[in-house]
């Protein structure tokens, strides 16, 4: 099994970044290159939930949401090492995302995630599950919001565009120290 090799205690690297930027596809994509377990945030915080995060947002409100979020980094740091965690596009907000991990931001340009969503061979399901891409305008007002913040706190920042789901996963592994032990 692969080791990460990094100053950070933990051994995690947190992926951050706009909804539809590929965080998740990239996680799969790493664990399956270098045998490193993942976690999604939005999927810990459904299974916590026993309901969608759409869900959540409708019956408590984003405020309830974003504490789910805070509970979800306090048992992260707390119980998880030496993996990969996917975040939802709010969770670099969490006030202790530094101490969860190697926090790398997945960058690329609003046009350029809204065209991956909207071509992806299930864009439907894609976009039925970030609904605010229905609304484009609201979207990219959230992106643009977001932008620097998510600079601000990354370690790394890895630009996704134009390459391949392998060549990204190679410069996080690069970046963050994981070699084949």
């Amino acid at each position: 099994m692969p080791k990460i090799h990094r100053k950070h205690l933990s051994n995690n690297i947190i992926l951050i970044g706009f909804m539809g930027v590929g965080k998740g596809t990239t996680a799969r994509a790493f664990s399956n290159k270098y045998g490193i377990y993942t976690v999604d945030t939005d999927d810990l915080i459904e299974s916590k939930e026993k309901r969608e995060i759409k869900y959540i947002f409708a019956q408590k409100g984003e405020k309830y949401f974003r504490q789910l979020e805070q509970q979800t980094a306090d048992w992260i740091e707390r119980s998880v090492t030496g993996t990969l965690i996917s975040c939802g596009g709010g969770f670099y907000q969490v006030k202790n995302l530094n101490k969860l991990g190697t926090v790398v931001l997945l960058d690329a340009s609003f046009d350029w995630i809204h065209t991956r969503l909207k071509t992806a061979k299930n864009s439907a399901e894609k976009l039925a599950k970030r609904p605010l891409f229905q609304e484009p305008k609201k979207a990219k007002k959230l992106y643009r919001e977001r932008e620097a913040a998510y600079k601000k706190v990354a370690d790394i920042v890895v630009n996704v565009e134009g390459k391949s789901r392998e060549e990204i996963c190679e410069e996080i592994a690069r970046e963050c120290g994981v070699r084949d032990s």
